[in-house]
């Protein structure tokens, strides 16, 4: 806060005013009986009264001032609680002699929190409003609001001050309160199935669960290091291991890797292990999530994304290779062995990493000319089991594991398989991790030869989802960033903090 601002230093000079007329500007005793939405609905009928009014009633609200309009004797101050906008009437004769014209007036201002009692009435002009009786300053904000009183526009400014942005656009408080909503059915959805919520460890020491780079920490104390987790999942199924049957987790994973539209370096999923289940029973629960989600957040079945139309009565599955022909128009000659698909990809002019298998580079194709075209919900199941390290094979080809990715809207919203549990076979597959990150894989997998030893004990057949909260929230709320439903997302540090005082 740059206190020598000299707007700010003129708001300052008049808390010490206000200080000495005796008003606290910064009380904590508020006498608030009810919301400005409570308010609107109660009085809604005075509309249709003769008078318009009813001096019988007595409210006292609370809010933010957002807006305010002197008239000589009278004024009008609209303001703004988390539930809505109130219009109130505040006239001299109705406040304490002196109040009105060497306090209200000359100290009181817009971004203010006042609390205001008085009676409900219907305007000229039909607006249901307050006709204040008693006045009172909460707190003295000492920063202007900016002057737009539509918002704060500039996207920098709103991720880097998300309660400005909060104070200014009323829709972003819906955004992130139906983000609330989604993680609380979310939580509903498997509680009511039976499934256990269960807490794990933030910091591993192993990065696993995942293909991703992971955040290094220390542990003084212990002296080694330690990962954020990359993914729950290896714990998740130890406990599987240990005898629950239906384990579920919301919670935030860290990958440090870029940012983009739809990537934050901290997220939020939910992942869910089911014993004695397999990965088709988890198409069938993830919609029966969805239609869920659907009903008790009131949004219709074909729902608007950017210009896109999203049906969600139209899901669907295919397999992964056949989605590279029949939706990615990739020849089928081109799909199934190595040579070709490296040369039908020069062939488009995208670069080739040296040495990848034939699962990855299948899965390149897919990135290349699938994906972005998977706009109604879509299950692509059948994944190459190169690029599948924890997923099980399937029996009828071992070549493939039984896994589903559900796009929606040409994004990946979860990600799920048949658990493998075979404790040789995994730990194969974990070599193969190893050696390829020894090979310069960053995000490859390390051996965990604590799991392995769990698996040894035997796991149930088991089925586990993770679905990202994040991406689900932009898809149901049509936002198109993720920092839009992240609170406080992550940015670029900047060296001159006096920058976004003067873009305001």
């Amino acid at each position: 806060m740059a206190f020598e601002n000299k707007f700010v230093q003129q708001r300052i000079e008049k808390a010490e005013l206000l200080r000495a007329e005796g008003i606290n500007p910064y009380s904590n005793d508020s006498k608030r009986n009810t919301s400005i939405e409570k308010y609107m609905n109660v009085n809604s009928d005075i509309a249709h009264k003769e008078e318009k009014r009813d001096e019988h009633r007595h409210y006292t609200l609370s809010g933010r001032i957002k807006l305010f309009r002197i008239m000589g004797k009278a004024s009008f101050i609209k303001i703004e609680d988390e539930s809505g906008m109130l219009q109130v009437y505040v006239t001299r004769d109705h406040l304490p002699e002196g109040f009105y014209n060497n306090v209200f007036k000359k100290l009181i201002e817009v971004g203010d929190i006042v609390e205001v009692s008085g009676f409900p009435f219907v305007t000229g002009k039909g607006e249901l409003s307050l006709h204040c009786s008693e006045f009172r300053l909460l707190t003295k904000a000492i920063a202007p609001l900016p002057e737009k009183f539509h918002g704060v526009t500039d996207k920098e400014i709103r991720y880097r001050k998300r309660y400005l942005d909060l104070i200014m656009n009323t829709d972003v408080r819906k955004t992130f309160q139906t983000r609330s909503r989604v993680i609380s059915l979310t939580r509903r959805f498997f509680e009511d199935k039976g499934f256990l919520e269960v807490e794990t460890p933030m910091m591993h020491p192993i990065a696993g669960g995942a293909n991703a780079k992971p955040f290094v920490t220390h542990h003084n104390a212990l002296g080694i290091d330690r990962y954020l987790r990359i993914a729950p999942e290896l714990y998740l199924k130890r406990l599987i291991v240990g005898g629950f049957e239906a384990v579920f987790e919301i919670n935030r994973n860290f990958r440090n890797e870029g940012m983009d539209a739809t990537h934050n370096p901290e997220f939020t999923s939910i992942e869910f292990y089911w014993a004695y289940k397999t990965y088709k029973d988890l198409i069938k629960i993830t919609k029966e999530y969805f239609s869920y989600l659907f009903e008790h957040l009131n949004l219709p079945t074909i729902l608007p994304y950017a210009d896109l139309e999203v049906n969600f009565e139209n899901f669907q599955e295919i397999p992964l290779i056949e989605s590279l022909t029949t939706i990615g128009g990739v020849p089928a000659e081109s799909c199934n062995d190595i040579d070709s698909i490296i040369a039908y990809l020069k062939s488009k002019n995208i670069t080739v990493k040296p040495g990848m298998n034939l699962g990855q580079l299948q899965g390149e194709l897919f990135d290349e000319f699938v994906e972005e075209k998977l706009i109604d919900p879509t299950f692509i199941t059948e994944y190459p089991v190169e690029i599948s390290p924890l997923a099980r094979r399937s029996d009828a080809n071992p070549a493939i594991t039984e896994r589903f990715e559900l796009f929606i809207a040409g994004r990946e919203i979860a990600n799920a398989f048949s658990e493998l549990n075979d404790p040789v076979d995994q730990y194969e597959r974990f070599k193969g991790q190893v050696d390829a990150k020894d090979a310069g894989d960053d995000e490859a997998h390390e051996m965990d030869e604590d799991f392995i030893d769990a698996l040894s004990y035997g796991m149930a057949p088991t089925a586990g989802q993770g679905i990202g909260i994040d991406r689900l929230v932009m898809l149901l709320t049509n936002e198109h960033s993720i920092r839009d439903v992240l609170l406080f997302p992550a940015m670029k540090p900047i060296h001159n903090e006096e920058q976004i005082q003067e873009e305001e």
